[in-house]
């Protein structure tokens, strides 16, 4: 695949990589590499961060097929209403499930070597902020935005943001609690679909991040 990005590949942003090529949130996610919170890196320190070859990395971009990218919707209306019902609705149910299978494994297998004690406490942590920042953009931003937007906005989207960093670096203890979402060879039935609903947890929430920072956001941080 031929991207038509001007500058060097590597100089483009993790998000306009994300947003213009198909399958490259794919790519990144397969490395660890964050293109939600962190998407106004470079790939070149996107990959630095992770201590991965961006040269790999960006062979692999280049190799994607060529398929028409599937566009968010269009206008903030439309493209908020999906979040709503593809995010907000979906966190909602996840994470009292993830909570319930966690309580369990945590449990039943305390002596265990790999059990990721304190991941409950950790979603549930989780839990209530993702809700209250949730309700924050239902009830603030979102009709804000819905409106057109004003000089008043930036200050809630800057708020929100930092939101999204909090959630990146949870996320980021939540890897290293389940390490990498991975169960020992062991693992009962319960332990592998806890991590199985954790790893559609955490690609849904950075999608979501992603869509907000990368998409929803930026047009109107230019008026």
């Amino acid at each position: 695949m031929h991207t038509t990005f001007e500058r060097d590949p590597l100089d483009v942003t993790v998000a306009a990589w994300a947003t213009q090529v198909p399958g490259a949130t794919e790519v990144f996610r397969r490395h660890r590499i964050d293109f939600c919170c962190g998407g106004q890196r470079s790939l070149r320190e996107a990959c630095a961060a992770r201590d991965v070859g961006p040269e790999a990395v960006l062979a692999e971009l280049q190799q994607l097929p060529r398929t028409p990218m599937q566009a968010p919707p269009s206008t903030p209306p439309e493209l908020i209403e999906h979040i709503l019902r593809r995010y907000h609705d979906v966190h909602r149910q996840q994470l009292p499930e993830l909570i319930r299978l966690t309580d369990k494994v945590e449990a039943v297998h305390r002596n265990h070597p790999d059990v990721p004690a304190g991941l409950g406490n950790l979603l549930r942590q989780m839990h209530e902020e993702l809700l209250e920042h949730m309700s924050k953009e239902e009830d603030v931003l979102f009709p804000m935005l819905r409106a057109g937007g004003s000089a008043m906005v930036h200050m809630p989207i800057r708020v929100m943001r930092m939101e999204h960093d909090a959630h990146g670096e949870q996320l980021q203890r939540l890897r290293a609690l389940t390490r990498d979402m991975t169960p020992p060879d062991e693992a009962c039935a319960t332990w592998r679909a806890l991590y199985t609903s954790l790893s559609q947890f955490v690609d849904d929430l950075m999608q979501h991040i992603h869509l907000e920072n990368n998409v929803l956001f930026p047009p109107f941080e230019r008026t």
